[in-house]
């Protein structure tokens, strides 16, 4: 028997962990596209690295080798969604993060309103629910193809093909169920936000007047304290020279 395979990574993590601003970004693009843990959005990074170091080469490579490279590359992501057909290297280097990410599965679900949040739809994927064309997909972070899109769909065994299920069905029926406001309780709302307003308004102006009147008895008060000194000051230098 030969040795066994080795495993290698797929991902670089950074190479400065606690940078403020990265830290953000990537708490926000695990919330917004419903990532689990940090690797699977460092898998996503990495590829993006790949891509543009393999344009950064391309670029510099003017021969029928780097031709035939190009038309590969620029192919192979027109495929999978990530570029329009057409595109150059230039194009090649602007990737971002997102761009991969909305090629995501897990993200296409959500927007073609298979799954009420991003969540949900990681959920229907690992449980076996969505199929692409015939095939079973349980990985969230599969790139779809542009050509696969639109056979994204549930399984027929699954009970989430019925558009009647409540987890289907839920988040339509609480906007179905909420009651249509009239036009008059709109006019009665209006009319009560702008009382509330005028309300608000005459005791900022109260507040401000009785503030006002506070700093002037005070402005007073001492005024009469140095008259009374110097009073007494004058009452003493008149006693002393008489």
């Amino acid at each position: 028997m030969g040795d066994p395979r080795r495993l290698r990574k797929k991902y670089s993590g950074p190479r400065h962990p606690w940078q403020a601003t990265r830290l953000k970004e990537e708490k926000k693009l695990l919330y917004d596209y419903g990532l689990k843990t940090k690797k699977e959005l460092w898998k996503c990074t990495s590829k993006v690295k790949g891509f543009t170091a393999q344009a950064k080469r391309l670029v510099a490579q003017r021969d029928e080798q780097g031709a035939r490279e190009t038309k590969q590359l620029l192919s192979r992501l027109a495929r999978l969604g990530i570029l329009k057909e057409g595109s150059t290297l230039n194009d090649v280097l602007g990737l971002t993060v997102s761009n991969v990410l909305e090629r995501r599965l897990q993200t296409l679900v959500f927007k073609h309103k298979l799954a009420r949040t991003v969540k949900q739809a990681r959920q229907f994927i690992t449980h076996g629910h969505i199929l692409i064309g015939e095939k079973p997909i349980t990985v969230p972070g599969y790139l779809v193809g542009a050509q696969e899109e639109s056979l994204i769909t549930f399984a027929e065994k699954s009970a989430l093909s019925d558009e009647n299920h409540p987890e289907r069905t839920s988040g339509k029926q609480k906007e179905a169920s909420k009651p249509k406001e009239s036009p008059k309780a709109k006019d009665l709302k209006e009319k009560k936000k702008s009382q509330e307003k005028e309300k608000t308004e005459a005791k900022k102006t109260e507040t401000k007047e009785d503030n006002q009147n506070t700093e002037d008895n005070q402005n007073k008060a001492k005024e009469k304290e140095a008259q009374e000194k110097e009073q007494k000051s004058e009452a003493k230098s008149a006693e002393a020279s008489a």
